[in-house]
């Protein structure tokens, strides 16, 4: 079967959350708790200059002791990220992300900012793909009329 690219479907309908150097960590932690996400981008105008996460909140914030209300980001973000392609499959993109535990990635074409992806969203994806592929293969092998239990 051939290989799908899948980040262009993770990124389809995606509202992109970014924040300034200058932001300070409570702004950031405090969106991304109520948008439910686990990271924020760090640009400054249209440009890419970090990420935020989870990760770094425990280990740069908290760990340390210091104020998130005095803490900005460009002092505990992860300046130039790894970034993906938005053809990039998703296979790539997990490889990626297990050879250095990020748990969140930009996707940038052609210098601009397109998206991010996630640990959540591309295993989403990649089993959608999977349950895709096992019902073509039941169709194929079985035939149409073919059901458990008929």
């Amino acid at each position: 079967m051939p290989k799908r690219r899948l980040i262009p479907g993770v990124i389809r309908d995606q509202h992109i959350i970014s924040f300034t150097p200058s932001d300070t960590v409570r702004a950031a932690v405090s969106t991304m708790a109520e948008r439910k996400v686990g990271a924020v981008l760090v640009m400054v105008d249209s440009d890419l200059k970090g990420i935020f996460t989870e990760r770094d909140l425990s280990f740069r914030v908290v760990a340390k002791d210091l104020d998130p209300n005095t803490t900005t980001l460009s002092q505990v973000m992860t300046a130039d990220p790894d970034t993906l392609p938005p053809d990039a499959m998703a296979a790539e993109a997990l490889d990626l992300m297990r050879q250095h535990n990020y748990r969140h990635l930009p996707v940038v074409s052609d210098g601009k900012l397109v998206g991010i992806v996630s640990i959540r969203d591309l295993y989403a994806a990649v089993h959608a793909q999977l349950e895709q592929e096992i019902q073509e293969r039941d169709l194929f092998i079985f035939g149409q009329d073919y059901s458990i239990g008929a």
